[in-house]
């Protein structure tokens, strides 16, 4: 009999295109519910400016041991250190301390994307004039920031981090910010400089937007990252459809539904989290997560909801009757709609 992965094996299986053995790997760009779930919170830049010697580094120390005990407790094969510290140095040390106290079990995640955004309402303006009237002068500063971003990751590479979270958002529920010509321009050759420059450090790229990202799905997948995430399904992305059409390419994350996991029913939820293992699991290169991160507000029992239909119905390898025996079940409480 095959032994199961561990939680990173299980990662690399499906950054490499792969069906793991055991549960579908799992993880989440951020996790902003830790009082909710452990009655903590992460440190913040403020306690840290006020604490210094011991003090300082308890505070540095216990906030690893939160990323830690997050992981363990929700099964992450990725732990993302995002949440802070976002003093340089107190991060590097949080990625080492986090990296000593996990050792082979888990990849680390850290935040690392030069490229061009949805600009804020401030900005916007200013933006849109720069594209029309300046274009090398955003072209430049665009390459500056491709390199500064790699010389930043390196001390985190370092550390102990192994998977870059990208995570410049590109689009809107009715499409991207950008025309796909206009992308081309200003975004895919930075992107893909980018991905191409973290592979090298031997990073596993994941890039997350939300949206509608179907326009730019074919340069998304043309700059090569290991992994999409969100598959936005408030923008009608459909998982299906992804899978069929990119999932030989490249690793799909998602794409249970965040606003649903906010409002519930908790039935319906069960039932949206089977639809997402159903469509992403087969063939393998799949992460189950919501379709953004589980964020301030949203009540833990639902965001836990997923974890129990995992347990349930998202083990490698799929047996012949897993959907069937699914449909039957929710569609017996009324909470399927197929």
């Amino acid at each position: 009999m095959i032994s199961e992965m561990t939680p990173k094996q299980a990662a690399i299986a499906a950054f490499e295109l792969r069906e793991p053995v055991g549960l579908v790997p799992h993880f989440e760009l951020q996790f902003q519910l830790a009082h909710d779930l452990l009655g903590e919170r992460h440190v913040s830049d403020q306690e840290l400016d006020a604490a210094s010697g011991a003090e300082r580094d308890r505070l540095i120390h216990e906030n690893a041991e939160l990323y830690v005990r997050e992981a363990e407790r929700l099964d992450y094969c990725i732990v993302p250190i995002n949440m802070g510290p976002g003093r340089a140095d107190a991060f590097v040390e949080t990625i080492r301390l986090v990296h000593e106290m996990i050792g082979d079990e888990r990849l680390i995640a850290v935040m690392a994307d030069p490229t061009m955004s949805i600009p804020n309402g401030a900005n916007m303006m200013d933006l849109v004039i720069s594209l029309a009237e300046r274009p090398d002068e955003i072209k430049a500063g665009l390459r500056q920031g491709v390199l500064a971003d790699l010389e930043r990751v390196k001390p985190l590479r370092d550390a102990g981090a192994s998977v870059a979270l990208m995570c410049a958002d590109y689009c809107f529920n009715d499409g991207p910010f950008l025309s796909p010509a206009m992308f081309r321009e200003f975004v895919t050759p930075y992107l893909a400089e980018a991905i191409e420059g973290l592979r090298e450090q031997g990073f596993y790229a994941v890039k997350h937007t939300d949206g509608d990202i179907m326009p730019i799905l074919d340069q998304l997948v043309e700059c090569r990252p290991h992994a999409i995430h969100s598959l936005d399904p408030m923008a009608g992305v459909d998982l299906k459809r992804i899978k069929r059409e990119i999932g030989g390419k490249v690793a799909l994350c998602g794409n249970v539904n965040c606003a649903l996991m906010q409002t519930g029913p908790i039935e319906a939820i069960r039932a949206d989290s089977v639809r997402a293992l159903r469509d992403g699991m087969p063939g393998g290169g799949f992460f189950y997560c919501s379709s953004n991160t589980p964020f301030v507000g949203m009540p833990i029992e639902n965001y836990l909801a997923i974890l129990d239909v995992r347990a349930e119905f998202g083990r490698y390898p799929i047996e012949p009757d897993r959907w069937a025996r699914a449909e039957s079940k929710y569609l017996e409480q009324g909470d399927m709609s197929w």
